[in-house]
């Protein structure tokens, strides 16, 4: 290089007559670390690398190495295999580990073909064999550098691309929620009743999972299942979803196929989300089996399907319904109908959850019944939180 010095992020674009020849692009100097107990040749190769233009460091063991490295970055390291205490492949396996962007050369004595094999083995760039000419080192150090260069501009090409392909996840995502979101309004405007439904319903499911302590994973396909759980409903007459008063068994039973219709109309788009599915298909399900429309029962039944039951069922009952002639329950006629059918329809795990959100204030009054009132009730309830408070003591 003819004594100019080489830059920290120098770019390798060749060599001549032997000499390291760099594109100088940085602040700082190419840091060398030569480690071998034998005095008389870190100098001879310390002197070459300065005149490379190289800042140069020395380290009589593997452990005065590692501990140079751990203060400060270094581009390449030359190291001897056979040294007291921590040898050159122990010292070599150290360096990858947590000093993954240092690049190593090994040197040996010893002519043996594995102790080449196990150095590039374990992450070595480049090795060298005693004796060696100062020219032969140039050259090696020459093409570890430009590795070392395509190393990090793979390292970081990767970085990128997993960045715009997560980007691009996210904005996929982000649409698919919304194409969910709008088939949710659409049912909306033909069932005037179910204005908000869904988003009530994610939200308390959420709420209830989380009580549970369900992973993030599950939560997440718990919300976009609450969201869409009604969609089948898009299939039901409109006289049927609005129809004043009591439904005949007919009646019922053709508003009970949405299940099945949200089930089949999602499937194809849903398959990413496959708990997302079952909270679509079995949300009426009940705990003894006779619910609708795969008659599960117990465990049988999912369990993001069994929080979003009892999510759905309680939004229900304190939102107005058309064929419901006393408008919509009390928050404490609710909660005590959800304790009333505890173990029959609904999970009794999902209950106490249910109650410990209430508890804390996740889950609120949101059609206008002061908190207070609530909270105040399932303070008395000795179906739900006597159990809780034995579980959190």
């Amino acid at each position: 290089m003819n004594g100019a010095r080489a830059k920290v992020g120098v770019r390798l674009v060749g060599q001549d007559s032997g000499h390291v020849q760099a594109v100088l692009d940085g602040a700082g100097k190419l840091t060398c670390l030569v480690v071998d107990d034998e005095p008389h040749l870190r100098h001879a190769i310390r002197r070459l690398m300065e005149s490379e233009g190289f800042e140069c460091l020395e380290a009589a063991s593997a452990e005065a190495a590692l501990a140079i490295l751990g203060e400060r970055p270094v581009t390449v390291v030359l190291s001897d295999v056979r040294m007291p205490r921590m040898d050159g492949l122990t010292f070599l396996r150290e360096v990858r580990v947590r000093f993954p962007d240092t690049a190593v050369v090994m040197i040996t004595a010893v002519a043996d073909v594995d102790v080449a094999v196990s150095c590039l083995g374990l992450g070595a760039m480049d090795y060298l064999m005693k004796p060696f000419h100062l020219d032969e080192v140039r050259a090696r150090v020459g093409q570890v550098l430009e590795k070392r260069r395509l190393v990090l501009e793979n390292r970081s090409y990767q970085k990128r691309l997993e960045e715009r392909v997560q980007a691009q996840a996210r904005r996929l995502e982000d649409q698919f929620l919304a194409t969910m979101q709008a088939f949710a309004h659409a049912l909306e405007v033909k069932d005037r009743y179910t204005r908000g439904h869904s988003i009530r319903v994610s939200q308390y499911s959420v709420a209830i999972g989380q009580a549970m302590d369900l992973d993030a994973e599950l939560i997440r396909q718990i919300e976009i299942g609450g969201h869409v759980h009604d969609i089948g409903k898009i299939g039901v007459r409109e006289s049927v979803l609005n129809k004043p008063g009591p439904l005949t068994d007919e009646e019922y039973q053709h508003i009970m196929t949405h299940p099945m219709v949200g089930w089949r109309i999602l499937s194809p788009v849903l398959t990413d989300y496959p708990l997302a599915l079952q909270i679509v298909r079995s949300h009426h399900e009940r705990i003894d089996g006779r619910g609708m429309p795969d008659g599960l029962a117990g465990t049988g039944i999912p369990l993001v399907a069994r929080i979003a039951a009892v999510a759905d069922s309680f939004d229900a009952m304190t939102s107005g319904r058309a064929y419901r002639r006393g408008g919509r329950l009390s928050l404490e006629a609710a909660v005590a109908e959800l304790e009333r059918c505890s173990g029959t329809q609904f999970d009794p795990d999902v209950v106490r959850a249910f109650l410990a959100a209430v508890a804390d204030g996740t889950i609120s009054d949101t059609h206008g019944t002061p908190t207070g009132e609530l909270a105040a009730f399932t303070e008395h309830s000795t179906a739900g939180l006597g159990v809780l408070a034995a579980r959190r003591g």
